[in-house]
């Protein structure tokens, strides 16, 4: 009985092969990519291609650009609504001298200037 070899490697197309049962299958391996912190707004935007946009996901998967896209579209966002945030306290009058006079008052302007600058940026 020949032993058959368990690993191949296949030089027209470079990839190696593992024979398990009968058959070689190819062994693929993803690009390594840096795991960056991707936040709230890279894992909602995850969970959103995940669901609704599989072949989107699948290709960013595949081409190991995942993380980074996440972490750059979480970055983005995040500047975006301190942006936001920014421009709303000046059109609502909310300053520092405010928060000095009447903190609760500002508290509750600057809780709801970020509610709706969050649902801006969704």
């Amino acid at each position: 009985m020949t032993e058959m070899k368990k690993y191949i490697f296949d030089e027209s197309n470079g990839l190696w092969y593992e024979l398990i049962g009968d058959y070689y299958i190819p062994i693929l391996i993803l690009p390594s990519e840096e795991q960056l912190p991707i936040g709230k707004w890279g894992r909602m935007r995850w969970e959103y291609i995940r669901e609704h946009r599989p072949i989107l996901f699948n290709d960013l998967i595949l081409s190991g650009q995942l993380w980074t896209y996440l972490a750059d579209l979480n970055e983005q966002a995040q500047r975006r609504l301190q942006s936001i945030i920014r421009q709303m306290q000046e059109a609502e009058s909310v300053t520092e001298e405010l928060k000095a006079a009447d903190q609760m008052a500002w508290v509750g302007a600057m809780n709801s200037i970020r509610s709706w600058a969050e649902e801006i940026i969704l």
